[in-house]
Formats: C-alpha cells, structure tokens, sequence
C-alpha cells in the first residue's frame, strides 16, 4: 500500500480512501498504477500546499485586523478618559444612572444638561496693552 493511503486512512478518511483503491485496483499493470500514485501523490501535495498558503494569507489579514482593533481600542479608552475629566458630576451621574436602566440618553435630556466649556483666562474680551 502507497504512503498517502496507509495517511488517508489513517485519519479516517474512508471515502477518499476506498476512491483511490478503487482506481488502483481497476489499474491492470504495475506501471500505471506507480504512475497514478505519483500523480494522487503530486495532486495530494499542490491541494496541500494551496491550503496552507491561503491560511497564511488569512492569518496575515486577522493580525492586521487586531492591529487596528488594538489601535481603536486605544484611541477610545484615550477619548473616554478625556470626556470623563470634561464631564460634570451631575453629568457623570445622569450617564451613570441611564447605564443602570437601560435606556440610551434622549436629545432633549443630553441638549438640556449640556454645558458651553468655560473660556481659558488667557482669551481676554478686550485687546491687551
């Protein structure tokens, strides 16, 4: 029995196995039959081959993918820390109690609690001697 059928069959793979038996056993000289090997052989190998190339190219694409999700993540807990230091107390208790009920913020509650950020000291409303 060829190397690739004692391997076929034993990873369980009956179909393909009884398959290749088959075509072997319908094959009348023993040259043929060496050749069919060779070529279930080569065809074994570039399906292989095939496989692994495109679960590299996956792999590669997934990695990227968490790259950016790591970048973005950052980049939120970054601008959720900001807008907490920004928020008022009433502000912060009024999103922490809709988080605890469930419901998201209505335009009219958020517009009616918002506040204009204080102008710095340095912006004077008069020109500077």
């Amino acid at each position: 029995m060829s190397g690739y059928l004692v391997r076929l069959r034993a990873r369980g793979s009956a179909r393909l196995y009884r398959l290749l038996c088959c075509i072997r056993a319908s094959c009348s000289s023993g040259a043929s039959v060496v050749a069919i090997d060779n070529k279930i052989e080569q065809a074994m190998d570039l399906v292989k081959s095939h496989l692994m190339y495109a679960v590299r190219e996956e792999v590669e694409v997934l990695k990227e993918q968490i790259k950016e999700l790591i970048e973005k993540n950052s980049q939120l807990e970054q601008e959720n820390t900001l807008l907490k230091t920004l928020a008022s107390p009433e502000q912060l208790a009024q999103f922490q109690a809709q988080l605890q009920t469930g419901s998201p913020p209505s335009s009219s509650q958020s517009q009616g609690t918002t506040q204009q950020p204080a102008q710095p000291a340095s912006q004077g409303s008069g020109p500077s001697a």
